[in-house]
């Protein structure tokens, strides 16, 4: 068994972004601002990680992770991350630093048709495909179920819990609006996609010894250019935002609150803003 888990570097959850407007609308402060793994492809990389565990202990078959990130340079310490939780080896195709994955310059459409080719180089196919629901940065979850579209596959999306049978169908409970579903996606020629919520996993913490082991795990690196060229895809359509983001801003900040000294006086400032009748 073969996973896939595209994974994103991203400003770290608990950094407040900042805004620079004097740089221009879509100026977001990154210099000497911590970086992380993308939060849901944490979740993806530890349910991928607790897939191979389980097939190996049941003794069923092999099983091998390859963690593949999109991004500049830096996007090399993210994959050495998910090889320090237990990917067995890692992708990295290298962007110039100056372009942007959130929404500004790479945008789903393009980031699917490389994750597409990348599914398709693999020699001896690809089971799964395994992606964060979304990424914090542009909220966009679309990345998922466009991959799925462009390969012909079977997919689900917002899984809280995955299985896999004998016959290599993953069963999948996903969230909706009214609770959760069950789906089996039925075995093909290629690989399932299914993208992972929040209440699948907790991913685990890197060891040390594992830190130390992930440096030695390899990690092939190619240009952006080259992975476009060796696909057969056009630089210009794989980088042409199809949308055009107009403005990136703060939000406003919070008005400061005022006490009350009773539940009469709370329905009275209630009433004088009409909130209540």
């Amino acid at each position: 068994m073969k996973i896939i888990v595209p994974i994103k570097r991203v400003i770290d959850y608990a950094i407040k972004i900042r805004v620079d407007p004097s740089k221009g609308a879509k100026a977001v402060q990154t210099a000497n601002v911590k970086m992380s793994m993308n939060p849901f492809c944490e979740i993806a990389v530890e349910e991928a990680i607790r897939l191979k565990e389980a097939a190996a202990k049941a003794k069923t078959e092999a099983a091998e992770v390859v963690a593949v990130s999109i991004g500049p340079k830096q996007c090399s310490e993210t994959i050495r991350t998910a090889l320090a939780m237990g990917a067995d080896r890692g992708i990295h195709v290298q962007t110039d630093a100056d372009v942007r994955g959130d929404y500004v310059d790479l945008q789903p459409l393009g980031i699917a048709s490389l994750l597409k080719g990348v599914v398709e180089k693999e020699e001896g196919g690809v089971d799964l495909v395994l992606l964060g629901k979304q990424s914090i940065d542009s909220d966009c979850g679309q990345t998922g179920p466009m991959l799925a579209g462009m390969l012909n596959a079977p997919q689900a999306t917002f899984a809280a819990k995955v299985e896999r049978g004998d016959d290599g169908a993953f069963t999948v409970e996903r969230e909706t609006d009214a609770g959760t579903e069950t789906i089996k996606l039925n075995p093909t020629d290629g690989p399932a996609v299914i993208t992972c919520d929040l209440r699948l996993n907790t991913p685990r913490y890197p060891t040390m010894p594992n830190i130390m082991k992930a440096k030695k795990k390899p990690v092939q690196t190619i240009s952006l250019e080259d992975m476009v060229t060796e696909l057969g895809l056009n630089l210009d359509d794989v980088m042409k935002p199809r949308n055009e983001v107009v403005e990136v801003y703060e939000p406003p900040p919070r008005k400061e609150g005022e006490m009350v000294e009773s539940v009469d006086d709370l329905l009275g400032k209630l009433k004088e803003k009409g909130l209540v009748a």
